[in-house]
């Protein structure tokens, strides 16, 4: 009896894997191979091609497309094959292109003509694409959860530094005094604007290709609003030459996920600018900090640095998958395999950036007190010196007189001459005395100093979306109400 196996081998199925190879003289060349295999950076769609595959192989033998065993058979194969790759024991063949093909070519090795039979009815153009969804829309879950966190951490340090008073700025000058909670909830007000992109992007993303096999669908008789439903997904695409060739989801990922990146930049550069030794404002715990080879008094924000960096490398991401869309004609291109390594590196980058800001922010928890430790370190002092330098409260002393009577134009003249006199003094506004500022004005009385403070211009400003401590409260109570009622649900 033959000591040769039964089934072929791994190496001979990889020899007879491309369907289109007897049409052609010559094999292919080792350098277009590399050159045109992606099975080195798509393997991380192993799960969900094999999640595909399944609910299309279950859906085959309901309609008696394939036999009641087959399915059985490539369920079993595919369980196996399961095992192997989170093992780490799985061969992947360079020989075989992607993942679709080494994965099929396993299966057939071991379950015979039923893993052959799998691929009834569809195609590698609506495989790949169903699959990038699939993979995109767990991508989208967790980054939604990352956004989360990362606007509870900006939340948790807003509560604690409700009454601390920063220099708000417009040009990069002194502006008007702000709650320093009220500064870190615009932040969150960007992120939660990130999160409801995200669930959009993530509607469009969770709709079902398979099915439209090559490019015109099949003949066999799909139900492939029973895949849907077995995946998952919200909808079928309903056009087999867009179902196989749009892009557009992942587009428009990558730009939610820019604009994500914009706002941890926009915030990074403060967290610079605030670490500097000339403002000082905070300090960043060391664990995201370095040191410099030369110079050993430097602690350097390294993070948000590199942060500030990443977000040109996303939206360079997403420029890149605008620029590989658009000049490609109806229906499936091999342009299409250059849509993976972008959109890999998009969520990868957005992931680690969330998850890093969240714990440099807050801090993280001590699993023997249970309580967070780390995060930035606040210094008040700082921040109220800072505010006190740039006549922060000119404006309330604007809207002192326009209560007095005087139009706003007046005043606003009326106090351009106090801010001279106290610059040439040398002193802020509220260091005048009394007789000089009705100098300006007769209708100043004593209580212009009640208005001139700092504590005063935080308080006057209650209207809603205001920078008075009982708003910013508010705010923090209906962010910590939203995040609560998103994580339940």
């Amino acid at each position: 009896m033959s000591d040769q196996p039964t089934t072929p081998s791994h190496d001979q199925l990889a020899s007879k894997a491309q369907a289109w190879s007897a049409l052609f003289s010559e094999p292919m060349s080792d350098l277009v191979k590399r050159y045109t295999a992606s099975v080195f950076f798509d393997q991380r769609l192993w799960r969900v091609d094999i999640a595909g595959s399944l609910a299309h192989a279950e859906m085959l033998a309901a309609q008696g497309i394939i036999a009641a065993q087959d399915y059985a058979a490539i369920r079993k194969g595919m369980a196996q094959i399961t095992q192997e790759i989170e093992a780490g024991q799985f061969d992947w063949q360079l020989d075989l292109e992607d993942v679709h093909l080494n994965i099929e070519a396993r299966l057939t090795q071991l379950v015979g003509d039923a893993g052959k039979r799998l691929h009834t009815g569809r195609s590698r153009n609506d495989q790949v694409a169903t699959d990038v969804r699939l993979w995109l829309r767990g991508e989208i879950d967790l980054i939604e959860s990352l956004l989360r966190a990362l606007q509870t951490a900006l939340v948790e340090v807003a509560e604690k530094n409700v009454e601390v008073i920063l220099p708000g700025f417009t040009h990069l000058q002194v502006a008007q005094p702000v709650s320093f909670a009220h500064h870190l909830l615009a932040y969150v007000e960007m992120f939660a604007r990130d999160e409801a992109r995200m669930l959009d992007v993530r509607r469009r993303v969770n709709v079902l290709p398979l099915g439209s096999a090559a490019l015109a669908g099949t003949t066999y008789p799909l139900d492939r609003e029973r895949v849907a439903r077995t995946l998952g997904m919200e909808g079928v695409c309903q056009n087999s030459l867009d179902g196989v060739s749009d892009r557009d989801f992942a587009i428009e990922f990558c730009a939610a996920a820019s604009l994500v990146m914009l706002h941890v930049s926009r915030l990074s550069e403060e967290l610079v600018l605030w670490m500097n030794q000339s403002v000082g404002f905070i300090r960043i715990a060391d664990r995201f900090t370095t040191g410099s080879s030369i110079m050993p008094q430097k602690k350097n924000p390294d993070v948000p640095e590199l942060a500030r960096g990443k977000s040109g490398r996303v939206v360079g991401h997403l420029m890149g998958l605008i620029t590989l869309m658009k000049g490609q004609p109806l229906a499936y291109n091999k342009d299409n395999q250059e849509d993976k390594e972008p959109l890999f590196d998009t969520v990868d980058t957005l992931k680690d950036t969330l998850r890093i800001f969240a714990e440099m922010i807050a801090g993280q928890v001590n699993p023997a007190t249970g309580a967070k430790e780390g995060g930035i370190t606040v210094n008040a002092p700082a921040m109220r010196a800072a505010a006190m330098k740039g006549y922060a409260t000119a404006t309330d002393l604007a809207d002192y007189l326009v209560k007095k009577g005087l139009p706003f134009r007046d005043a606003h003249e009326t106090v351009a001459h106090a801010v001279k006199a106290a610059q040439a003094q040398g002193v802020d506004l509220s260091e005048l005395p009394l007789a000089t500022l009705q100098g300006f004005n007769a209708a100043i009385e004593a209580d212009v100093f009640d208005v001139l403070s700092l504590e005063g211009s935080l308080g006057a400003r209650k209207t809603l979306g205001g920078t008075a401590p009982v708003q910013v409260r508010a705010q923090i109570a209906r962010h910590r109400a939203r995040l609560v009622d998103v994580a339940k649900a």
